[in-house]
């Protein structure tokens, strides 16, 4: 079984020797994990940088494989999980957290685009000045 994985920025084709699907529920190895995602199983819990999650008590995050439940991990922190079954493909968002902080900071992500005359303008080009943008679409 192949199982293809999206976290943030990351995607991970091929992560079936260390995944394992359970209904609603993915399983990943420590590697697999770590490949998809950038969080580490350490003895302190799952870690990314020098940000570590203790795991639960209970050991409900492990199989007996040593396979951590990613969904109960991204539930814990408020990232959407969707899943295409039929494909085995699971894409976990940014977490409620995230989106809340870019979406308060007011400020446009950049991006380069033509004029009229193919010269290409960035939005950061223009940081600190008003502009005035304007966009449409023939469907």
């Amino acid at each position: 079984m192949t199982v293809t994985v999206f976290f943030d920025e990351r995607e991970v084709d091929d992560v079936a020797g260390g995944a394992r699907e359970d209904g609603e529920r993915l399983w990943l190895s420590p590697e697999a994990l770590a490949a998809a995602s950038g969080w580490v199983l350490k003895p302190e819990g799952l870690c990314k940088e020098d940000a570590c999650v203790p795991l639960p008590r209970d050991g409900s995050w492990l199989d007996d494989a040593g396979r951590v439940d990613v969904t109960a991990f991204a539930q814990r922190f408020d990232r959407p999980v969707v899943r295409d079954e039929e494909h085995s493909v699971w894409a976990f968002g940014e977490s409620a957290g995230a989106r809340r902080e870019a979406l308060s900071s007011v400020e446009a992500p950049d991006f380069t685009l033509p004029d009229l005359d193919g010269r290409m303008h960035s939005l950061s080009d223009y940081r600190g000045r008003k502009v005035f943008l304007l966009s449409w679409g023939s469907y």
